[in-house]
């Protein structure tokens, strides 16, 4: 009897001191079971434009979806550049091997992983106009024929307002989602135009400044305004007369609104140079309120814009149940994947892993 039991003992301290199986480290975990998350989706135009790199973007894509219940992942933003060229019909197969048309149905069968799962805003950046074109055609954009309203039945549910693109067409381009929190704070998602009209700007401040909305938490994501030194941006190298950057943006919609307590962008970057795609700044609003503003992207990480893509780096934001602190950190699921890459998976610089307050 004694031999049984000390055979059961046995068993019993090999199950608790054996390692945990099938438990990577590496993955990402909540630091309150009560948060929830946004995961931010850097320009991912040097994903598309290779047919070799896309299946990277899946891995993100597939990820995100694979660990939206595990880390509350409620939406991810994507800071545009959504395809590299919105029209070429004969890339050269050095800059590009896929056709504007390739690449929109390429983006869009992407995020297709998250529709019915996961609601998403994607920002139009310079890339998805006809950039090449500017001084002789309008700034045309494929975008409203690759996400209509109705592709992602969540988006849909949650859409509350949209407006004309420069096509003047209607079109997500310029739109806002609502949604409350489990905390039960409502949010607004708003995303604006690359080197938005000045048109849209007093459309976003209209809509943001009603009733309806003024106790709302306003996230606006747009394509182009923070640099890596932490500036808002007052100009770009495109021909646009009626155009918008950082500074305008920031003095015509977030300073007088009130409500916009986060800004997000991408647009920026240097080749394998992670400090160059990010930046980060606070500023006070009119009303004396603190606004968060940030740009994360990564599409030069990699091998630069002729190499993978963007190693597969994602941002993710961790909202703690206390309605006020977000906790920032920076991974790749790309480099997670292997064992023989988990020790890169991480960014753990300062301007990549750090935490701020909203009001």
């Amino acid at each position: 009897m004694m031999k049984i039991f000390a055979l059961w003992l046995l068993l019993q301290l090999t199950v608790l001191t054996a390692p945990a199986q099938h438990q990577d480290s590496t993955q990402p975990v909540l630091s309150d079971s009560a948060s929830w998350s946004i995961v931010v989706l850097p320009d991912p135009q040097n994903y598309v434009k290779y047919k070799r790199n896309q299946p990277l973007l899946d891995i993100m894509m597939n990820w995100i979806d694979e660990n939206r219940e595990r880390l509350h992942i409620k939406m991810v933003l994507c800071t545009g550049d959504l395809v590299e060229h919105n029209n070429i019909e004969k890339p050269d197969g050095i800059k590009m091997d896929q056709t504007g048309l390739q690449q929109w149905a390429t983006i869009a069968a992407a995020f297709g992983k998250l529709d019915g799962k996961i609601p998403y805003v994607a920002a139009a950046g310079n890339h998805d106009y006809n950039i090449f074109s500017y001084t002789h055609e309008p700034k045309h954009t494929n975008y409203p024929r690759f996400f209509p309203p109705d592709k992602n039945p969540l988006n849909k549910q949650l859409l509350r307002e949209y407006t004309n693109n420069p096509d003047n067409i209607p079109s997500l381009e310029n739109s806002c989602l609502e949604w409350t929190s489990p905390q039960g704070r409502p949010f607004l998602f708003m995303t604006i135009e690359f080197a938005p009209r000045d048109t849209i700007l007093q459309w976003a401040k209209k809509v943001v400044t009603q009733p309806k909305y003024r106790n709302h938490t306003v996230v606006l994501l747009t394509h182009a305004y923070l640099n890596y030194r932490n500036e808002q941006t007052k100009t770009a190298k495109y021909d646009l007369k009626d155009a918008n950057y950082g500074v305008a943006i920031w003095e015509k919609l977030v300073k007088p609104a009130g409500n916009i307590q986060l800004v997000i962008s991408g647009h920026i970057g240097a080749k394998d140079d992670a400090r160059k795609h990010v930046g980060f700044r606070t500023d006070k609003n009119d009303a004396g309120k603190m606004v968060q503003q940030m740009t994360f992207n990564a599409q030069a990480m990699g091998g630069g814009h002729y190499g993978n893509g963007g190693d597969g780096w994602l941002r993710l934001l961790e909202f703690l149940p206390n309605g006020k602190t977000v906790h920032v950190k920076t991974f790749s699921p790309f480099f997670a994947i292997s064992p023989s890459t988990r020790q890169l998976a991480w960014r753990r610089e300062s301007f990549d892993e750090f935490s701020f307050e909203l009001n």
